[in-house]
């Protein structure tokens, strides 16, 4: 079991990276172009701003789902500070977190996903879906990475995977 989770948390973890990677190379590229159609050429273009809009969206979603994978994220640490036992203490969080995962992120934006398939940007003219796609997919992997996460905390054996320094 181990050795299982612990080649998909590298490999998810190796996947949201690059994911996350080339969405940023992706913005740079299109706020520089941005800049030089608009000051250079006076000519601006309009279809990276939106461009640069979902990309952000897409970053952040995919970065936060990277963060939970290599437990990097936030923690509440309201709620770790009141429970008292180390081991009970991130089960209970891990726990919330997947619960979370479940039912806002990756239902309810399956749900959104789904209500906007009608709706197209205004520039692009791609269905709004596609932006919103990304909640449920990160949903995902977020899910994944508080699977791994909780058998970490009930087992006490800490999955190598990823950026561990």
């Amino acid at each position: 079991m181990r050795e299982f989770l612990t080649s998909v948390k590298k490999w998810m973890t190796f996947l949201l990276s690059r994911i996350a990677t080339i969405l940023l190379s992706v913005m740079t590229f299109l706020v520089l172009y941005q800049v030089f159609t608009r000051y250079v050429l006076n000519s601006p273009a309009a279809f990276t701003e939106e461009l640069v809009r979902y990309s952000l969206i897409w970053t952040g979603f995919i970065g936060a789902a990277y963060a939970f994978s290599t437990r990097e994220h936030m923690s509440l640490v309201l709620l770790q500070e009141s429970l008292k036992p180390e081991g009970r203490r991130m089960i209970c969080i891990d726990t919330l977190i997947l619960i979370f995962a479940i039912f806002i992120i990756t239902i309810g934006g399956f749900k959104l996903a789904m209500s906007a398939q009608k709706v197209y940007s205004a520039l692009l003219g791609i269905p709004r879906s596609l932006v919103y796609a990304m909640a449920p997919v990160s949903g995902i992997f977020i899910i994944i990475a508080q699977l791994i996460n909780l058998y970490e905390d009930v087992t006490g054996i800490k999955i190598e995977g990823g950026n561990e320094s």
